[in-house]
């Protein structure tokens, strides 16, 4: 795994929104007096989805409304790679890279990412997009596959080729919605491609096999109590 550290450039300080500063406090309203720091991923996790990253400024903010030590914020914060330690751009681009999407083409998208991006971490000059490579993002059965995350929402975009992922980059930084999920037109949602060929009985689901309740198969008889 890669060192990560925070970015060179800081802002000066950091503070909540109303409505993020409402909801700490009704967070730790959830753990016993001194176990307030169990809220460290979450408010991490919040601050984030606020700023679109997380600043040194604002892991001081977290570490004294937690009464816990910076460095233990900071841990969590470089340990899990969901955390962005830079800014990014409005919509984050997370290839997935492991195996299963490897041997699907994600090394084609990634080529993708670096001509029309540029190279990992670095966000445009527009501001726009920025990309990363990922370990699994759990959608195997559609690979290849990326999520574009913004500060308001988290979604995975399946079935990829060069060709579609290099069109919704365009459309992406044009400010265009893209719809979520898999890009195969064959496919319902992760079913096989087609038209579905197993569990097509009617009698499956009408009622027809249901034995009463208690009678075993063969038998006659009801099951002795146990």
């Amino acid at each position: 795994m890669a060192v990560r550290r925070p970015a060179k450039d800081q802002p000066a300080s950091f503070e909540w929104t109303p409505e993020n500063a409402a909801w700490c406090a009704a967070q730790m309203k959830k753990y016993p007096a001194g176990r307030q720091a169990s809220c460290v991923i979450p408010f991490l996790w919040r601050g984030q989805k606020q700023d679109g990253w997380i600043s040194i400024p604002m892991m001081e903010a977290i570490a004294e409304q937690l009464s816990m030590p910076y460095i233990r914020v900071y841990e969590v914060a470089s340990f899990y790679t969901m955390f962005n330690l830079a800014p990014v751009g409005e919509r984050f681009v997370q290839v997935c890279g492991t195996t299963p999407c490897m041997l699907r083409g994600a090394n084609s998208l990634k080529d993708v990412c670096k001509r029309v991006i540029g190279p990992e971490n670095r966000v445009t000059d527009d501001g726009k997009l920025s990309w990363l490579e990922v370990e699994c993002l759990g959608a195997c059965v559609n690979a290849p596959m990326i999520q574009v995350s913004t500060r308001d929402s988290d979604h995975y975009y399946e079935d990829l080729t060069p060709e579609i992922l290099e069109d919704m980059l365009a459309a992406f930084r044009a400010g265009e919605a893209v719809k979520a999920g898999t890009a195969n037109p064959q496919r319902h949602t992760s079913d096989p491609e087609g038209d579905d060929t197993t569990l097509m009985d009617p009698s499956l689901y009408d009622g027809s096999r249901a034995r009463p309740i208690g009678k075993l198969p063969n038998s006659d008889t009801k099951p002795a109590a146990g």
